[in-house]
């Protein structure tokens, strides 16, 4: 029995049935910003591996790191014991954020969960019982239980699961576009916090753009004003700067954008750029010290994997590469080139709009059951993106080539012009 017939037999692939109800591609090997297939096929990666492989793939220093702490340590728990590389991240992330306290974890869904359980904890500390989360319609916070609680509940697995999660509070989604007026959701937001604020331990969201929800891009002002609500309401703030952080919004994290530091912040994602599981939950040294120092005492969350010496080692290659190299001029040349090129696809019958921010790009279907056949004429010409229901996008590299990423957008508006076509066969 070959790999490929244990893969279709026994492996249960993501959002997928088993035997898998989609054509799953066998991957050989990967390098620089190309996937190469089982049977020799090249395609263009349009995804940078679900938004992680910032640096590409293979990248020389990237290796190197992990090749160099393998030999040293590859794993060590983290209960009663610290290792240099972890402080080493910690320092970094600290320097970066503008933050004081860091909880090194697993992934980026389960950042969300210790940042769900630190705000109560928070909360507690003060002598509240305030065991509620505000969120936005369109949110994504990562598929564990308490990350799901708090994704739209309208669009998402909530149905699913019924009673099983959490209830937790909703407010309007800030209005598309980045320099859209934002004040009608901006008034809804205060008239819950004013109204709920007694119950609510913390207001959740993404900053600047909505990822799985929708790739819905806003203005940095409704980001500014939730910060001001926030404090004058005494909610705490969480930005989940998994999708967006390390650059992929054109700054370092999306934040920055509204110029405002949250009270909690969880990266993942492009932090190890693509190479280990590994995220973080980042506090203020408010959070940090009013719960260490309440009958609490301590932040009650212990994985086993936390703060992998690997992890901790690429983790801080990439961060010094993105700090060695011109990556914000990469981005907003990507930028560009996703700006030019996706006006092509506007005046498309299907297309009902497009938009990009730094290294994010676009395009919105005004139906949602064409996304198998664009991702199958995308691969066929030699280019990987995963489209989820209307939306066909591409999230890429920083070290991407021009003229690939011109590719990359290019195949999708013809993959959408193939299917109009068909249709007017029809």
């Amino acid at each position: 029995m070959n790999w490929l017939d244990i893969d279709k037999a026994h492996v249960w692939h993501p959002y997928n049935a088993l035997p898998s109800k989609t054509k799953i591609l066998p991957v050989k090997s990967t390098n620089k910003t190309s996937i190469f297939l089982e049977d020799g096929k090249e395609l263009i990666d349009g995804m940078s591996s679900w938004w992680s492989a910032i640096h590409g793939y293979n990248h020389p220093k990237l290796n190197e790191a992990l090749k160099k702490q393998v030999d040293i340590m590859p794993h060590i728990m983290f209960g009663g014991l610290a290792h240099e590389q972890s402080s080493i991240l910690s320092k970094k992330l600290i320097d970066l954020t503008g933050l004081n306290s860091v909880f090194l974890c697993d992934s980026g869904s389960v950042s969300v969960e210790v940042a769900l359980k630190t705000a109560i904890l928070y909360q507690k500390a003060k002598g509240l019982k305030k065991y509620k989360f505000l969120a936005l319609e369109n949110a994504y916070h990562g598929d564990t239980l308490g990350a799901m609680s708090v994704c739209d509940p309208n669009n998402s697995m909530h149905s699913i699961y019924g009673t099983y999660l959490s209830e937790h509070i909703f407010t309007k989604a800030p209005e598309l576009g980045f320099q859209s007026d934002c004040s009608d959701s901006i008034i809804e937001l205060e008239k819950i916090l004013k109204k709920h604020n007694e119950e609510i331990a913390a207001f959740i969201l993404e900053p600047i753009v909505q990822g799985a929800g929708g790739m819905r891009i806003y203005n940095p002002n409704y980001l500014k004003k939730a910060r001001e609500l926030c404090s004058k309401y005494d909610i705490l703030l969480i930005a989940d700067e998994i999708a967006t952080g390390f650059g992929h919004t054109g700054r370092m994290f999306a934040c920055e954008w509204a110029e405002i530091k949250p009270d909690i912040m969880t990266v993942g994602k492009g932090l190890t750029g693509g190479y280990m599981t590994m995220a973080a939950m980042i506090t203020s040294k408010n959070v940090s010290d009013l719960i260490s120092n309440s009958d609490i005492g301590v932040l009650m969350h212990g994985p086993t994997f936390m703060a992998n010496p690997l992890a901790c080692s690429v983790a801080n290659a990439s961060i010094d590469l993105l700090r060695d190299t011109s990556w914000q001029e990469n981005v907003k040349n990507i930028e560009t080139i996703f700006t030019q090129e996706l006006e092509f696809a506007k005046e498309l019958n299907l297309v009902k709009s497009v938009r990009n921010i730094g290294a994010i790009g676009v395009i919105e279907l005004k139906d949602d059951c064409y996304a198998q056949e664009i991702q199958d004429y995308c691969v066929k010409n030699a280019v990987w993106i995963r489209p989820f229901g209307k939306l066909i996008y591409s999230i890429v590299a920083y070290t991407i080539k021009e003229e690939d990423l011109r590719k990359i957008v290019k195949t999708m508006i013809d993959a959408i012009k193939s299917i109009k076509i068909e249709n007017e066969k029809k």
